[in-house]
């Protein structure tokens, strides 16, 4: 296996595209607000047709997935001046040939976060342009390869195909929802440059889009994506104590949890119902330490009654996972069993149970691959469980399992069982506040071919502040 230089993380090029393409869209924000002819009764629940999400536009579409490609590789080749982007005729013939395909070595936060980053945009060059979400998810695919092929040159890897194409579709398809729940058609004036903005950050194709569609700044009706979504969120701060060593490591942390449509809704539309799960905090390793999303696919109704409900959804997921003790990613496929039972008016107990194939997973490896990474790619199957319990809408008591049995496909010869055990308790002092505390751990269980096993555990407990709020 040829070895190569490990290149810098793609987020700089990308975040650098991200303010580029904002900054046209304020300073081609239209003054003048054009009212429409017809009045909208009670516009925040009725919905108006709208074309514009089922006209396919090719066009736009092409444009902003060469966008995608093209902006970023050129700021690594002229600007940067990245090793690694220093492409010619000779690179690109090397790449097209199929027995050049590797695993790469770069760093778990280039290949497990920026690539499916990046990947967004190649999906949501589509999706915001008439494409459903199947579509839009051969377009990550097939900007994935062109980019491994033709963008670098270095070998082609498998590992960045799959992170850009799957986790490109499922970053992509959150954040295409999330940017067209934010923006409110109907806002005029300075608070609707604001809410065009804030948009376009969390989805810049989006706003690109509607720029070129003549969109942006216009009183129009609100879309489905908009009126029809519920979004409760969940901003937690506190303090945070991990055990690494037998020494505690402590330091504060901020957790937002958004979960965005109701999942025994319109079951059958992908994305319909998205939990998003994001943790920061004082660390040694990175401030990012959790960014997972989980998006059904498709769901069917299972025997229910006024008090029990059932409900089996398909989901895609998209795991990173990094502390001062433990890291880990993974992009998986689940098929879930979800049950509601409403024991009383004041006793609601929901319970999950999903498993399913991990299609690529990063695990710790402490003894360095022999390409050089301090981890392994791997396979397997997960596992994960929760119930939660909640008491006349004050006190609430949720009990969570995610385990992984994964096998090493490049690295050391080996093959591993992580596992997260967690717990919290919260109780609502006033209307939106809560108090609450989180204890838990992270367990690894490696065994290798040529090396000692591995068992670790890393205890850790939450203690926080939380605000809920339905958006």
């Amino acid at each position: 296996m040829t070895l190569h230089t490990p290149k810098k993380s793609l987020l700089i090029p990308n975040l650098i595209f991200v303010f580029l393409v904002t900054y046209s869209f304020v300073s081609s924000a239209q003054t003048q607000i054009r009212i429409i002819e017809k009045t909208v009764k009670d516009s925040s629940r009725v919905i108006l047709p709208d074309t514009s999400l089922t006209k396919k536009r090719f066009g736009h579409a092409a444009l902003q997935f060469g966008l995608a490609e093209i902006m970023p590789q050129l700021l690594d080749q002229f600007v940067t001046k990245k090793d690694y982007a220093q492409i010619s005729f000779k690179t690109v013939g090397h790449n097209l040939n199929p027995g050049s395909w590797q695993f790469d070595n770069d760093p778990l936060q280039t290949n497990q976060f920026g690539h499916p980053y990046h990947g967004s945009y190649f999906f949501n060059s589509f999706r915001t342009n008439g494409y459903n979400f199947w579509q839009s998810a051969t377009a990550s695919f097939a900007g994935s390869y062109i980019w491994e092929t033709y963008a670098e040159n270095q070998p082609p890897a498998p590992n960045d195909f799959i992170n850009t194409g799957f986790g490109g579709a499922v970053l992509g398809e959150m954040t295409y929802r999330l940017s067209n729940r934010i923006i409110n058609n109907q806002l005029v004036g300075f608070k609707r440059q604001v809410n065009e903005v804030f948009g376009a950050l969390v989805d810049p194709m989006n706003g690109l889009s509607r720029i070129l569609d003549g969109k942006w700044g216009k009183l129009a009706p609100n879309t489905s994506l908009r009126d029809s979504t519920k979004i409760m969120a969940e901003f937690n701060g506190g303090i945070r104590n991990i055990q690494l060593n037998n020494q505690w490591h402590s330091g504060w942390y901020g957790h937002v949890k958004i979960y965005y449509g109701d999942p025994y809704e319109d079951y059958q539309t992908p994305f319909s119902n998205i939990l998003i799960n994001t943790e920061i905090g004082k660390d040694d390793s990175t401030k990012v330490n959790v960014i997972s999303v989980y998006g059904s696919l498709a769901g069917w109704e299972i025997q229910s009654t006024e008090k029990v409900e059932h409900l089996a959804v398909l989901s895609a997921n998209y795991d990173y996972i990094r502390n001062v003790a433990f890291f880990y990613s993974g992009q998986s496929v689940r098929i879930n069993l979800l049950s509601e039972y409403d024991i009383s008016k004041k006793c609601i107990i929901n319970t999950t149970f999903g498993m399913g194939p991990i299609i690529l997973g990063a695990a710790p490896d402490k003894y360095i691959t022999p390409n050089g990474r301090d981890y392994d790619y791997t396979m397997g199957l997960g596992i994960n469980g929760s119930a939660a319990i909640n008491l006349a809408g004050k006190v609430f008591f949720n009990l969570n399992y995610r385990g992984g049995w994964l096998s090493t496909i490049n690295g050391n010869a080996s093959h591993y069982f992580l596992h997260t055990v967690s717990g919290e308790l919260s109780y609502m002092f006033v209307k939106g506040l809560s108090i609450c505390g989180e204890p838990g751990y992270y367990s690894l269980s490696g065994r290798y071919r040529h090396y000692p096993d591995i068992f670790k555990n890393y205890p850790y407990f939450k203690g926080s502040l939380k605000y809920s709020v339905n958006l």
